[in-house]
């Protein structure tokens, strides 16, 4: 039974043991030290509360079972020990932790610079990225010819030099080539560089199943050379074979070829040396300057008009505003052929023979004139436009206009006109017969060339390439069918095309306008006029379209164009007033001179001017 004293006693005890249990709690949590202090708080977190008013002990204590009944001193001995202990792994955690820190330094990784290797690359595809005809540095986009080099064709030989003797010293025959699936394995193993010489060993070897084995990656064979062969002791006295046994036969004894690689003292191997000294045909030399030059007073710089004409007798014939002189190329002397009356000369061409030279003038009227009597035989009428081009075929006389249309005249016939062609839709600018095809060329300012056959009144071709006006005509003499024309400034190419079959074989961006095209009758070449903007005269290789000259002297656009019957000399007339003689496919100038002194009895003011 349970008394009123009772309870207040057990109430005052269970105070009481509260009271000493928060005291004693207080010490363990609050020491009257600032190390203890920490120590709890780092190492020693209050443990989870539970339903039981019993307390653990503390965490340090309960560490270590072994440890002696706990006394004040030792309590305080254990702290400080551990306090350092968890001083120093706060200063090591502080130091390695990824935190963010103002004045931290950024740590820094020192490391080896990039060296490039080789390995894994492909030699193949790193190679065929060389330019094969260019020079050695591949260009990224195809470049226009360069107008102005004269030793152009020297250039692009040097390069093609340089390119094969730089390939021969980097890969010598190892260079891996594509092997067309046709071939035999031995061709294709040779196309892929794995050559067999005298001193060097085949990859791979013959035996079959070790070739079937091998990989088939293109990868260079390392050239495998002995410099050097040894005799062992035993076999020198007795002659023996060197050393190892089975040395090829070519390897017997001691090498004593002067133009072996190991006595050469040039830095490249014998094959480039023989490359560089073989003996090379040289370009053909063209002067740079004309030989000769002519004032020509009032020459019309006009691009429709066709003023210089040069005649099978050695005769030029030029129109300077309304007159038409004549320069013999035999005597040097210069003759007025006549003086129109209110009109003005647009074209002049010569009739093959060379002695009658027809007229076309700015009214559209046709003249007949005999150049030996300066007698005009007729007049011819029908155009309604200036006659800015005029070709001969024997007695056929073919006038275009600009009033677009087309005349093929009969100068025997008492006619006018013989037929009349409708097809340009523009003025007709260019005009060209093929006299042993019996095909007439005409070019227009539609930019359109058309092909007739013989008289018929419809186009036997039209083509429609040309993106300007096409005035530069001209039939190749060594290859039939063969019809080259160029384009005004909007296009500057020269396009060739096959007029047997109907098609276009090739063309070239010449980089200015083309006024005029004529083929040599000597060699295989073609010579071109130029206007806007470099004023130069061309001369090509063809098929090749390679340059072979690059001509410049005239300060406007070269728009008139005559070839000597000889065909050695070329004469220019342009805008600028003059006429330049060129020997362009002759052997010297000095010869072509005396050809046209007739021998050197002209005098020097008839060569003046034409006047």
């Amino acid at each position: 039974m349970v008394t009123t004293g009772d309870v207040s006693g057990r109430a005052a005890h269970s105070a009481g043991t509260k009271r000493s249990s928060h005291e004693t709690r207080s010490q363990a949590v609050h020491p009257s030290t600032t190390r203890v202090t920490r120590s709890s708080r780092l190492q020693t977190p209050p443990p989870p509360s539970s339903g039981n008013s019993r307390e653990e002990p503390p965490t340090e204590i309960a560490r270590n079972p072994r440890a002696p009944p706990r006394t004040e001193n030792h309590v305080n001995s254990l702290d400080v020990e551990a306090v350092d202990s968890a001083l120093r792994r706060e200063i090591q955690q502080r130091q390695t932790s990824p935190g963010p820190s103002s004045h931290r330094k950024r740590q820094r990784i020192n490391g080896d610079r990039f060296i490039p290797t080789r390995s894994g690359q492909d030699l193949q595809a790193s190679f065929s990225l060389l330019h094969e005809e260019g020079s050695p540095a591949t260009p990224r986009q195809k470049r226009r010819t360069p107008q102005g080099e004269l030793h152009f064709q020297k250039t692009e030989e040097a390069n093609r030099t340089f390119s094969t003797v730089l390939r021969s010293e980097l890969f010598e025959s190892t260079v891996p080539q594509i092997a067309p699936e046709s071939l035999s394995p031995d061709h294709r193993r040779a196309s892929r560089g794995y050559l067999h010489e005298g001193t060097r060993s085949q990859t791979p070897p013959r035996n079959g199943l070790q070739a079937a084995a091998a990989p088939t990656t293109l990868t260079p064979s390392t050239p495998h050379k002995n410099l050097f062969s040894y005799l062992s002791p035993r076999h020198a006295s007795l002659g023996g074979h060197p050393t190892p046994s089975r040395t090829p036969q070519s390897r017997h004894g001691i090498n004593l070829d002067t133009r072996a690689e190991i006595y050469s003292l040039s830095p490249i191997k014998h094959k480039s040396q023989q490359l560089l000294l073989s003996p090379r045909k040289q370009p053909r030399a063209i002067s740079k300057v004309p030989f000769k030059v002519l004032d020509a007073p009032e020459l019309l710089d006009d691009y429709y008009l066709n003023l210089v004409d040069w005649g099978s007798a050695n005769v030029l014939g030029v129109g300077l505003g309304s007159s038409v002189y004549m320069w013999n190329a035999q005597t040097s002397r210069v003759n007025k052929l006549c003086t129109l009356e209110d009109d003005t000369v647009a074209s002049v061409s010569w009739i093959q023979k060379g002695t009658h030279l027809a007229i076309g003038t700015h009214k559209g009227l046709v003249q007949i004139w005999d150049a030996e009597k300066a007698r005009r035989l007729r007049t011819m009428t029908g155009h309604t436009g200036r006659v800015g081009a005029l070709a001969w075929n024997t007695h056929i006389l073919t006038s275009g206009s600009r009033d677009r249309l087309i005349y093929h005249r009969d100068v025997r016939a008492p006619d006018q006109w013989l037929k009349k062609l409708v097809g340009h839709k523009q003025e007709v600018c260019g005009l060209k017969w093929n006299c042993d095809d019996g095909q007439l060329a005409s070019g227009g300012n539609d930019n359109k060339l058309m092909v007739w056959d013989k008289l018929s009144d419809t186009p036997l071709w039209k083509y429609s390439g040309h993106t300007a006006a096409v005035k530069a005509i001209a039939w190749s003499p060594h290859q039939r069918g063969l019809l080259a024309s160029g384009g005004g400034t909007a296009d500057r190419r020269i396009i060739f095309h096959d007029t047997v079959r109907g098609t276009v074989l090739n063309e070239v961006d010449t980089g200015s306008q083309v006024c005029n095209i004529a083929w040599s009758k000597n060699s295989n070449e073609i010579v071109s006029t130029h206007g806007y903007s470099q004023n130069q005269i061309v001369v090509w290789k063809y098929p090749s379209m390679t340059q072979v000259a690059s001509l410049t002297g005239h300060t406007y656009r070269v728009l008139y164009l005559a070839m000597s019957p000889d065909g050695k000399t070329v004469v220019t007339g342009a805008g600028d007033e003059t006429l330049r003689f060129w020997n362009l496919f002759g052997k010297s100038p000095r010869k072509s001179v005396h050809d046209l002194d007739g021998g050197g009895s002209g005098r020097s003011g008839d060569w003046g001017v034409i006047r």
